[in-house]
């Protein structure tokens, strides 16, 4: 019995299954043609086989059939706009391969190359598919051009992958960076207790690290960073500029590496990271930091009076993210954010829908960072688990708005609330269920 189903119900259905965005290209005596299109899967590993499936009444279907080759090209997050002319969704244009940069593959077909992902194939069998044609190809050629998110099609609009909020995030704190009163030892304490990174400003506490609450140590140059290494902190950061090309800071990264201890952690702080326009220079010195061998990458916003409007807005810090998470593959980014006019929590929340799982703090906003306790309850009213819970972050709070308070040379520190952490009571709050 032969099942009969209306056109119009079966597009429905199909078009709540998502699928990638590619451009299927062919090259022969007519010159270049291609198209957009979304019937693309993978067939085999050994050998390489992918297929594809075009409309039989088409233009590029007789083309395919005529030449025997075709590339497709997986098209990123950022070729909507390529992927509508080549649709024919453009009105008015004649030539598609006037946008875009192409280049003839092996077979001939064009590959864009900034393009997703793309293979080159040549025809190995036709198959009917009833009003379509199941085209297989061997791969005869293939490549990875830059890493970033897929265009996606689905329900007839385009768009991008979901953004899944992480379990947990991980908080560090440069807030105490060069303090040395009992007070700030205390809060170092409480703070690592609480399972925060507290950062020291110079290699001079690398010593002590455990017995005043700190887990690394910030340090000026390749010296620096292997006395701090040698001198067994656990931690060592060192900062670059976003506008370098990356080599200076991988030079820093190989010269913890050279003192033999491979347990030490190396994080790279990019200063103005996330100004838009240093963008590219910014990706190019995560690649380089991450070739290295670096364990962290730290994105700073820049300081309020740095110019071009300050901070960060949502939608540069979403593009650069969404290049620099993958550019850096298992190695951890670290958003440090300033709440610049009140968009601080905007940003971290925008971080996290990006991949971002690790930021920098600090207690009651100190030096215009993100404060600690806003971020932590950001994270409880939206099931994100985060180091400290309520009862500890009071108590540390109204501490360090004592603590950290400007205090004239030579005047002795000021009276605050003490604080002893019991780590029966300091806990990471539990992962949402």
């Amino acid at each position: 019995m032969t099942a009969v189903i209306d056109k119009a119900t079966f597009r429905q259905v199909l078009s709540r299954w998502p699928s990638g965005v590619g451009i299927v290209t062919t090259a022969g005596a007519d010159g270049w043609h291609g198209m957009t299109a979304s019937s693309f899967s993978s067939v085999s590993l050994a050998p390489p086989l992918v297929l594809v499936c075009l409309d039989r009444t088409i233009r590029s279907h007789r083309l395919l059939t005529r030449n025997g080759v075709f590339a497709v090209n997986v098209l990123g997050r950022d070729h909507l706009a390529l992927g509508r002319r080549f649709a024919g969704m453009e009105p008015g244009v004649t030539d598609r391969f006037a946008a875009g940069d192409w280049l003839p593959g092996a077979t001939g077909s064009p590959v864009l190359t900034d393009s997703a992902a793309w293979v080159d194939c040549r025809v190995l069998h036709r198959y009917p598919g009833g009003d379509h044609t199941i085209f297989l190809g061997e791969v005869v050629a293939a490549g990875v051009p830059r890493l970033t998110s897929p265009l996606l099609f689905h329900s007839r609009s385009w768009g991008q992958l979901a953004d899944p909020l992480p379990d947990r995030v991980d908080l560090a704190d440069t807030g105490l960076a060069g303090a040395t009163t009992p007070h700030t030892a205390r809060l170092a304490r409480a703070l690592r207790l609480a399972g925060v990174r507290v950062r020291l400003g110079t290699s001079a506490g690398a010593a002590g690290a455990d017995g005043i609450g700190c887990s690394s140590v910030h340090v000026a140059d390749p010296g620096g960073a292997a006395d701090a290494a040698t001198a067994g902190s656990p931690a060592v950061e060192f900062t670059v500029p976003a506008d370098g090309d990356g080599a200076g800071a991988a030079g820093l990264v190989r010269a913890v590496r050279d003192t033999g201890r491979p347990d030490t952690l190396v994080v790279a702080r990019i200063r103005d990271a996330l100004r838009p326009e240093l963008a590219r220079a910014c990706l190019l010195t995560v690649q380089r930091l991450t070739a290295a061998g670096c364990g962290e990458i730290v994105l700073e916003e820049p300081a309020e009076g740095a110019g071009d409007g300050d901070g960060a807005s949502p939608l540069a810090l979403r593009r650069l993210l969404q290049d620099a998470v993958p550019e850096a593959g298992a190695v951890p980014l670290r958003l440090a954010l300033r709440d610049h006019h009140g968009l601080g929590l905007v940003n971290a929340l925008t971080g996290m829908k990006s991949g971002i799982r690790c930021f920098e703090t600090t207690l009651a906003d100190h030096g215009g960072v993100l404060a600690t306790e806003r971020l932590a309850l950001l994270c409880s009213r939206i099931g994100v688990a985060a180091p400290l819970d309520g009862a500890a972050l009071r108590a540390l709070r109204a501490e360090a708005r004592v603590v950290l308070r400007a205090q004239p040379a030579g005047a002795p520190a000021p009276s605050a609330p003490h604080y002893s952490p019991d780590p029966a009571a300091v806990h990471p709050a539990p992962d949402p269920q």
